[in-house]
């Protein structure tokens, strides 16, 4: 519900697999697996803005999908130990990366949609799980970032990739592979910056490429044996609910009261991870 109102569920489905004794790097990976169908949906149902950029999507999803897999790869590979030392630091990036997701929005020219509208409140989610996390929405990604409604200009630029942007995408893929909450926040601001085309493409791009590195990781993690699999229907199942939840009270509820909320949520979770 989160994911779909304001994003950064993953700031609440990572800390409370921890919380119920699940370590940190199966609670990781099992977060990772559940909540992976949002994606799909998401870039489904950007589909259209997609289609006139694939020659860029192919070429970036080949980066972004060898970056998610040397994420997961670095990720099982660490001592547990170390990965558990780093969670709480993990955290709270994610969580000043969703404080900051409004700036990043203004950097790329990406507005909010209205409370109303079509898409008000929706977002990857996935955010990320993120762009439409829909129903069963993903990782906290990047939900609420939804392109304008109006018509966007072209952002200045060459035609084609530039460098930068498939170096930044693999760096940021590696992130999304190694732990992921945030992941289309920093996925959206790199490409606005790099990549030259309407913002609805930008936003579409940015949920395509949040699919396949999620789905890279994901099918890495499940031949891993740290996933708790006996968590991932309980967990698909509820997040396609509160995704419908989500939904309906778009409008009703303040995303960015919300946001906040869940910012307060992480950093708590953090400070116990601290403590702990």
């Amino acid at each position: 519900m989160v994911n779909a109102l304001a994003g950064g569920g993953t700031l609440i489905s990572f800390p409370t697999l921890v919380g119920i004794g699940v370590p940190a790097v199966p609670a990781n990976v099992t977060n990772t697996v559940a909540l992976l169908p949002g994606y799909l949906g998401g870039s489904w149902a950007q589909r259209d803005d997609l289609r006139p950029q694939l020659g860029d999507a192919r070429v970036l999803a080949a980066t972004g999908a060898v970056g998610g897999l040397a994420g997961s790869v670095l990720l099982v590979m660490i001592p547990p130990q170390a990965f558990r030392l780093a969670v709480p630091y993990l955290i709270v990036a994610s969580c000043l990366l969703l404080l900051g997701q409004e700036r990043a929005r203004s950097f790329v020219g990406v507005a909010a949609p209205a409370p109303g509208s079509p898409g008000a409140g929706v977002g990857q989610s996935g955010t990320d799980q993120p762009g439409v996390d829909p129903p069963g929405v993903g990782a906290d990604t990047d939900a609420g970032a939804v392109a304008s409604a109006q018509p966007a200009p072209t952002r200045p630029g060459a035609p084609g990739l530039h460098p930068a942007l498939a170096i930044s995408v693999f760096a940021a893929a590696v992130y999304g592979g190694f732990f992921g909450a945030g992941l289309g926040i920093v996925l959206l601001a790199v490409l606005g910056l790099f990549h030259a085309g309407p913002l609805a493409r930008v936003n579409a791009l940015k949920q395509a490429l949040s699919f396949v590195i999620n789905v890279v990781a994901a099918v890495f993690f499940a031949f891993s044996g740290h996933v708790r699999w006996q968590l991932v229907p309980v967990m698909a199942a509820a997040s396609i609910l509160g995704g419908f939840a989500g939904g309906r009270l778009a409008g009703r509820i303040s995303g960015d009261m919300l946001r906040k909320l869940v910012v307060v949520a992480g950093l708590g979770a953090a400070a116990a991870l601290w403590a702990a």
